[in-house]
């Protein structure tokens, strides 16, 4: 988990940032706005569990995938070593050809398991956010707030606020979750699979003995 950039959930609710109920800038009304964290609403919610379990599988899905490709890789350049001094030049230099595409096709499937791994984060992440997006939303008009701030990230937008500001609770108590009570992970994107240290074509060239 901690061989890559973290996908993390802050990111994934930046749509959340800001959210009106019924008011507008030109209302007359003065604003109230409150704050709340989409990240520890996000871990309260049994989605959280859900999106996290199927995150692990489809992950082990991925290094059972690259295992064997890495398994592959490793027995045809063991062969190769072995039986390298004794074989035609162009038999040897087709067995190096083999090797070298094998490696090629192991990095490249690491660089898009990264990619695919952050996208079924996001996929999973999607009704998760649309129903807290809606509670939101129902908790702003019912509590008359103009604006609801997130408070998550590296740069969050609400940098001071009073506690009574804080509708994280009241959120969860709309969706019937009582803060709190729930002990789920946050909801964050496995490591990338990855076998030990694919050694690189170079290392499986062998000179012929003359």
């Amino acid at each position: 988990m901690t061989t890559m950039n973290k996908f993390r959930v802050a990111l994934a609710a930046a749509a959340l940032t800001f959210t009106t109920a019924t008011a507008s800038l030109a209302q007359t009304a003065p604003l109230k706005i409150g704050y709340t964290s989409v990240e520890y609403v996000l871990s309260q919610m049994p989605e959280s569990k859900q999106i996290e379990s199927q995150l692990k599988d489809y992950s082990t899905q991925l290094k059972n995938q690259l295992d064997t490709k890495y398994n592959e890789y490793q027995a045809k350049g063991e062969a190769f070593q072995k039986g390298a001094a004794t074989m035609p030049d162009p038999v040897r230099a087709d067995k190096q050809k083999e090797l070298q595409n094998l490696q090629q096709s192991i990095q490249e499937f690491q660089q898009n398991a990264e990619t695919s791994l952050q996208q079924k984060q996001q996929t999973l992440l999607k009704p998760a956010l649309d129903k807290l997006q809606q509670n939101i939303d129902a908790v702003a008009e019912e509590n008359g707030y103009t604006y609801i701030l997130n408070s998550d990230g590296a740069s969050p937008v609400l940098l001071h606020g009073p506690k009574e500001g804080d509708v994280s609770d009241l959120i969860l108590k709309k969706m019937g979750i009582t803060p709190g009570a729930a002990t789920a992970p946050k909801v964050t994107t496995p490591a990338t699979p990855a076998p030990s240290a694919v050694p690189t074509a170079t290392k499986t060239k062998t000179k012929s003995k003359k």
